[in-house]
């Protein structure tokens, strides 16, 4: 698999891991394209394109550090899906480094969140039990109650209120 991290929207895939970012998250967990175009070039953000044999096949965007690495999106092509491609790339990501990772999943209440929540179990993720508060990407639109899953570990509260109050600023742009 290659990797291409794109700091603009002009590399020729990026519109259609745009069309994957819509069609794979509801619009409360989507940053608006303006802003996502703003965040691009920051040194510690990543949007990666995912090719396989030259085809795109998914998007990882994550956050980089010191700390921990933050996975914000991640999502195949849905011809790529139930095909191992998914548990490849997060288990090459979460060797690129030492840092734990973390990322989000909403709340287990349907099967398919259920379903979402055993594959990252099955790729090394644990799921911790503090409910977590994420902003909205959209004024007006209330926070999202989530969970966070961890690898390698677990992370205690404090862990998750340092993440809130020192992270939250910049990938959510809140007032400091």
């Amino acid at each position: 698999m290659k990797y291409i991290r794109l700091k603009d929207a002009s590399h020729r895939l990026f519109e259609e891991a745009w069309e994957l970012y819509q069609n794979s998250f509801p619009l409360e967990e989507r940053r608006p394209l303006p802003w996502q175009l703003d965040i691009m070039p920051q040194a510690n953000y990543h949007f990666e394109l995912i090719l396989q044999e030259g085809s795109f096949i998914g998007l990882l965007l994550w956050w980089s550090f010191e700390e921990v690495r933050y996975i914000e999106h991640f999502a195949t092509v849905p011809a790529v899906r139930g095909k191992g491609y998914g548990k490849r790339i997060l288990h090459a990501f979460v060797n690129r480094d030492t840092r734990p990772v973390l990322l989000e999943v909403e709340l287990p209440q349907e099967e398919i969140k259920r379903r979402r929540i055993r594959f990252y179990e099955q790729s090394g993720f644990v799921l911790n039990h503090h409910f977590y508060q994420q902003p909205s990407y959209h004024q007006g639109q209330q926070p999202l109650t989530l969970l966070l899953m961890s690898y390698p570990t677990t992370v205690t509260a404090e862990d998750v209120a340092h993440f809130v109050s020192v992270r939250h600023p910049l990938i959510y742009r809140l007032a400091q």
